[in-house]
């Protein structure tokens, strides 16, 4: 991928206090790059945020109404913000409590695609149960349980992909 997003993901990664490189391996996976991508579900630029869920969710957590439009999500600066906003808040409140930095990495790009709350249950439908039990694993038993339990067919693959991407940045 190239380094035009470079200050958009190093500005967005070290105002959210999230991975930059894990931003890079997501629009790297999401989009190839291109600002423009529009995907069979509407998700729209960069991180292929979906305005009615991530860019709602964003939106709700900065105190701001309704929805990113289109447009706005075509901006390659407001994409990157409202997706690594995104990851944060997924960070900050449903995977909070996961210890180990890789475990949680590897939680985040699972919740990023599928949502966290797919990925909590197939430990518990007690989020304090489900993060204990992840908490329990190694990274890899982790990325091992994602591989064969998870729900969403597509969760497997994005996780290795990005995960693959975020190597060789």
């Amino acid at each position: 991928m190239n380094d035009a997003w470079a200050l958009f993901t190093e500005d967005a990664a070290s105002h959210y206090g999230v991975d930059e490189k894990l931003i890079s391996a997501i629009i790297s996976v999401e989009s190839g790059g291109n600002p423009t991508a529009i995907s069979r579900s509407n998700a729209v630029g960069l991180m292929q945020i979906k305005a009615s869920t991530a860019g709602r969710e964003v939106y709700r957590t900065q105190g701001r109404r309704g929805q990113p439009s289109i447009a706005e999500l075509r901006d390659p600066a407001k994409n990157i913000d409202i997706g690594t906003a995104y990851l944060k808040i997924l960070q900050a409140s449903a995977l909070a409590g996961i210890r180990d930095p890789l475990t949680l990495r590897y939680a985040t790009i699972v919740s990023y695609a599928n949502g966290a709350g797919a990925l909590l249950r197939t430990f518990s439908r007690d989020r304090d149960r489900a993060i204990a039990m992840i908490n329990a694993m190694s990274p890899d038993e982790f990325y091992q349980h994602v591989q064969k339990k998870h729900p969403a067919a597509q969760a497997p693959r994005y996780l290795w992909k990005v995960t693959t991407a975020y190597r060789t940045i």
